[in-house]
C-alpha cells in the first residue's frame, strides 16, 4: 500500500497533464490526500518530486525550475541511480533510503515519492 505522499505524487503527475503547472498540480493533489496544512506543505516529499521534475526525469514533464530544495533533489537523483543499477530487484523505501548511505539522516517520505514514480514507469 502506497503512503499518501506517493499517492500525492502520482495524482500530481496526472493533474499536470490536465493543464496545471507542476507546482499547482502537486499542491492540489496534496489537498486531496491531506486535510491539514502541515502535511500538505511538507517540504521533503514535495522537493523530491519537484527536483526530479526539474531535471526532466519524470515522463511527460519538461525540465524547468520548480524547487529550491537542493538536498531532497540530490537524494532523489542518487536514488534513481541506485534503482537503475538494480532494475530487477524489489526494494522498499527504507532499503532505498539506507542505500543512499546518509548516516543517521532520517527519511521523510522522499523514497516513497521516488518509488511511486519508478514503479509506475514514470522515471525516464
Amino acid at each position: 500500500m502506497m503512503n499518501k505522499y506517493a499517492q500525492t505524487t502520482l495524482k500530481a503527475k496526472r493533474n499536470y497533464k490536465e493543464n496545471y503547472s507542476i507546482l499547482e498540480s502537486y499542491e492540489r493533489a496534496a489537498k486531496e490526500f491531506f486535510t491539514t496544512k502541515s502535511p500538505q506543505e511538507k517540504g521533503c516529499p514535495k522537493g523530491t518530486f519537484l527536483g526530479l521534475c526539474e531535471t526532466g526525469l519524470v515522463r511527460g514533464i519538461p525540465k524547468g525550475n520548480y524547487t529550491k530544495s537542493v538536498k531532497n533533489k540530490e537524494y532523489a537523483l542518487k536514488a534513481v541511480e541506485i534503482l537503475k543499477q538494480h532494475k530487477h530487484k524489489n526494494i522498499t523505501p527504507k532499503e532505498l533510503w539506507l542505500a543512499l548511505d546518509l548516516g543517521d539522516k532520517r527519511s521523510n517520505s522522499q523514497m516513497d515519492v521516488v518509488l511511486a514514480l519508478w514503479e509506475n514507469d514514470l522515471i525516464i
